[in-house]
């Protein structure tokens, strides 16, 4: 979801898989259901951009999942589901897909979708002129490299609408995770005459848009710290969908989030470490792991940060066992991966991607070591001391994870001050993606389930490569897994094991944890599907019960 940079991720909650059905007793698996179908949840930043070609928030793409529909929907487990797709044929080679659309499905003004609304949308996105962070995932389809590189036009792109209801896609390579992707809100559709009509407004505020899927944003200006998802009567699957309206409310502080569950003006809220275990016993507690990775990310176009000793010493000054579980003590742990733990497994031997990468010892915890890299470094850089501005988000977590940074790394590192700011979340996020910071706290959420959702980001050049870290080795590897090297899984997996661990040796980001929440749901609301990976709510299915 990935920015995916540093993005609030919901609760994760697993769903109960509950499928509604229309019928009129108004029943369902779980008892009766609620006269008022409403749902209120807490989120600790604001809504950026709801423009799908724009957005790096996970928060966004989320919201995204629910308001618009493609080709398929995830249900439980990211199993693939039909939505506008109703077949998909694909040939022998796996470099054509053709795609048969669902009739009757409208958008919000009453427009039909159709095959031109995705070719429209994957132009637009590929256009270099539309700057998207994400541009880069439709690596493999046919030209989208070259247009990327401003040597094709966008129009060439492999994709097109034979008539209203036939999409074909043609690849270069096989994309082993292709079906996953059609999943995700980036290639969704979008509707030309719209996003025309409202120029630079489009995704702005909840009226610049169009829906075409279970719910419609409303009640939203662009900036508010309010916003609602509200039934989409035009849904071509509306039968199915039990909630009239989902409330979302900017919390930032835990404590008044809880107060707010206590009161029941909110049915779901995020817990602080401390709020989490005085309630580990509340009947209403979830815990969910989330495919994520928050790291520090060290502005490599600084001389003070092209210096590997350096980087090295400030990741083993860390103790991140003691930051995960006191200081965090949400579920966070410490993955001592830039991928995420329970993303993939080893085609070969079975084994989690994370228990198949080495861990170098700057990921470990030594502070004596890292005193004596810090004086290396600093002689190398011909200083005797150092000061660096660590930014962050102003979100509470964050918050605390900054004061614990700044404080394990003044005592372990002689000769060092760590300055904080901590900046709202959207400043946060255009400051990361001009490179205008010393060193930040940043985040990477898994936009689908393969390690390449986190490996590609840091690759030269990569819009989403917040550090600016560049190695040959590494864009080699990262190419060959999805290239030459594509079609064989084991030979693909071995890629990316020696890309990560040439990342990690040399401390390319610095992964700190992988982030997971505690949090009260409250036990009327029901059937919302939960994925780690990708946008991971889906809440056609949710509906509250008495």
């Amino acid at each position: 979801m990935k920015v995916n940079l540093m993005s609030f991720k919901l609760v994760c909650i697993v769903g109960l898989g509950v499928i509604l059905t229309g019928c009129s007793s108004q029943k369902s698996g779980s008892g009766k259901l609620a006269d008022k179908q409403v749902f209120t949840t807490a989120v600790d930043s604001e809504l950026s951009t709801v423009d799908l070609s724009k957005t790096t928030s996970v928060q966004t793409f989320e919201v995204l999942n629910n308001i618009d529909e493609g080709l398929y929907r995830l249900g439980k487990n990211s199993k693939i589901e039909n939505a506008l797709a109703t077949k998909t044929a694909i040939t022998n080679d796996g470099l054509t897909y053709t795609f048969t659309l669902r009739k009757g499905t409208k958008w919000s003004n009453g427009d039909p979708v159709t095959a031109k609304d995705f070719v429209y949308s994957w132009q637009r996105t590929v256009n270099p002129k539309t700057a998207s962070q994400y541009g880069y995932l439709f690596s493999g389809i046919k030209n989208a490299d070259a247009i990327q590189a401003n040597k094709k036009s966008y129009k060439t792109l492999g994709v097109k609408a034979e008539g209203d209801y036939k999409l074909v896609v043609n690849l270069e390579k096989k994309i082993p995770y292709f079906k996953l992707l059609m999943g995700f809100p980036l290639f969704f559709p979008q509707n030309q005459k719209v996003v025309e009509k409202y120029g630079n407004d489009y995704g702005t505020k909840s009226s610049d848009m169009v829906y075409n899927g279970p719910f419609k944003l409303s009640d939203w200006n662009g900036t508010g710290m309010t916003w609602t998802l509200a039934k989409n009567s035009d849904y071509w699957d509306k039968k199915h969908v039990k909630l009239d309206k989902l409330h979302y409310q900017v919390t930032k502080d835990p404590s008044t989030g809880y107060n707010q569950f206590k009161t029941g003006k909110l049915q779901y809220v995020g817990l602080s470490g401390v709020l989490a275990k005085n309630l580990k016993n509340d009947k209403n507690m979830v815990t969910r792991e989330t495919s994520s990775c928050y790291y520090l990310a060290f502005n490599q176009k600084n001389r003070l940060f092209k210096n590997l000793k350096i980087r090295q010493a400030i990741s083993m000054a860390v103790n991140r066992d003691q930051l995960t579980k006191k200081i965090l003590g949400d579920g966070s742990f410490n993955s001592q991966s830039f991928v995420s733990k329970g993303l993939s497994i080893n085609p070969k031997t079975g084994k989690d991607f994370t228990a198949t990468t080495a861990k170098p010892a700057s990921m470990t915890y030594n502070p004596t070591k890292a005193k004596a890299l810090w004086k290396q470094g600093l002689k190398e850089l011909g200083i005797s001391k150092m000061h660096f501005t660590l930014l962050s988000s102003d979100e509470f977590a964050q918050k605390q994870v900054s004061e614990y940074l700044q404080s394990q790394l003044q005592q372990n590192l002689p000769g060092l001050t760590v300055s904080l700011r901590n900046i709202p979340f959207q400043t946060l996020l255009s400051r990361q993606k001009t490179h205008n910071y010393q060193v930040t706290m940043a985040d990477w959420y898994a936009d689908f389930a393969d390690p390449i959702t986190f490996l590609n980001i840091l690759t030269t050049n990569n819009p989403s490569n917040v550090p600016q870290w560049s190695n040959k080795q590494y864009d080699r590897l990262i190419k060959a897994s999805s290239t030459t090297d594509a079609g064989n899984a084991e030979k693909r997996f071995e890629d990316m094991t020696k890309a990560q661990n040439i990342l990690l040796e040399n401390q390319g980001v610095t992964p700190l944890y992988q982030s997971a929440s505690k949090n009260l749901l409250s036990s009327k609301v029901k059937g919302i599907i939960y994925n780690t990976a990708g946008a991971t709510y889906n809440y056609k299915d949710a509906y509250v019960v008495k």
